[in-house]
C-alpha cells in the first residue's frame, strides 16, 4: 500500500514496490526548504514502475521556517540515512537520490554506503552569493534572509509550508553539508546519474564542476535539462528525469545483482 501526500499536505512518501522492479529501492532527498511535493511526481512515476520509494520529510521542512532555524545538517542527513537504510533492508539493491541539496545528502550518503547508483537532479554543494562565505558570523548580525528565487520559474508551485523568510543559521547549516557532501565525492565510488538544468538561479555551474572533478569520470553520465529551472522534478524536462532514472535503476540494479552472484 502506497502511503502519500494528502493534497497540499507536505508529508512522506512510501511505496513498497511490486512486480518486478519490487527489489529494487530508491531513496529520494527533497531540497532545502522544499518538502516531499517537490519531488512527488517524481516518486509517484517510479512507484508506478514497480521500484520501492521512500522520500522522508526532513526536520524543519513542511512547516516554517522557525522550525527550520532550530535543526541542522546532521539533523536533515540522519533522516535521510535512516531512510535509505530502512529500505536497503528490504531491498535487493538500494539506490539514493536527491534534488537540489538532496543531492548533497545523497551523496554523502554514497559515501558512506555501497549503493548500486546515485540520481541527482540540479545538486547543490556550492553557491551564488558570495557572501555566504562570512554566514558564520552574519548568522549574529540578521536572523533572517528572503527566499531564492528564480525570475521567471516554469515549475509548478508547491505549498511546503510558511518560508516567507529564511533563517540564516540555516544557511550556515547548508553550507557546513555542502562542504561535508564536497569532501566526500572522492569516496563516491557508484555509477551516477546527474540532470542538469540549462538555466538554474539556484545553484551555480560550480557544483556540477565539482562533481565532474572529482568523481570518476567512467562512472558519471550527465544529461542536460534545456527547458527547465532549478525545480526540474516539476518543469517541462520532468518526463526526462522520470524515464532515464527508471533506466539507470533497471541497469544498475541488474549489475549489483550480476557481481553478487558471480
Amino acid at each position: 500500500m502506497t502511503e502519500r501526500n494528502q493534497p497540499g499536505a507536505p508529508l512522506a512518501f512510501h511505496h513498497p514496490g511490486h512486480g518486478e522492479n519490487a527489489s529494487t529501492g530508491v531513496a529520494i532527498c527533497h531540497g532545502f526548504t522544499g518538502s516531499p511535493l517537490s519531488i512527488l511526481p517524481w516518486a509517484e512515476y517510479l512507484a508506478g514502475q514497480g521500484f520501492a520509494v521512500s522520500v522522508p520529510l526532513l526536520p524543519g521542512h513542511g512547516t516554517n521556517w522557525r522550525d527550520l532555524a532550530t535543526t541542522t545538517w546532521q539533523d536533515w542527513y540522519r533522516t535521510f540515512e535512516s531512510s535509505y537504510l530502512d529500505l536497503e533492508a528490504k531491498t535487493d539493491a538500494c539506490f539514493v537520490a536527491g534534488l537540489s541539496m538532496g543531492g548533497a545528502v545523497a551523496l554523502r550518503a554514497a559515501s558512506r554506503h555501497p549503493v548500486p547508483g546515485v540520481v541527482l537532479v540540479n545538486p547543490g554543494l556550492s553557491f551564488y552569493d558570495r557572501r555566504v562565505r562570512y554566514i558564520g558570523a552574519l548568522k549574529y548580525v540578521m536572523r533572517t534572509t528572503t527566499p531564492i528565487e528564480e525570475e521567471a520559474p516554469t515549475a509548478a508551485a508547491t505549498e511546503d509550508g510558511d518560508y516567507s523568510k529564511t533563517p540564516l543559521a540555516s544557511v550556515h547549516e547548508l553550507k557546513k553539508l555542502f562542504g561535508q557532501a564536497t569532501r566526500a565525492l572522492p569516496h563516491v565510488k557508484a555509477p551516477a546519474l546527474v540532470f542538469k538544468s540549462a538555466v538554474d538561479g539556484v545553484i551555480p555551474p560550480s557544483s556540477l564542476k565539482a562533481i565532474t572533478k572529482h568523481m570518476d569520470q567512467e562512472q558519471l553520465k550527465v544529461v542536460a535539462l534545456p527547458r527547465s529551472g532549478h525545480v526540474a522534478t516539476l518543469d517541462v524536462d520532468a518526463p526526462t528525469i522520470f524515464e532515464e532514472s527508471a533506466r539507470f535503476l533497471r541497469q544498475h540494479a541488474k549489475d549489483r545483482v550480476a557481481s553478487e552472484t558471480s
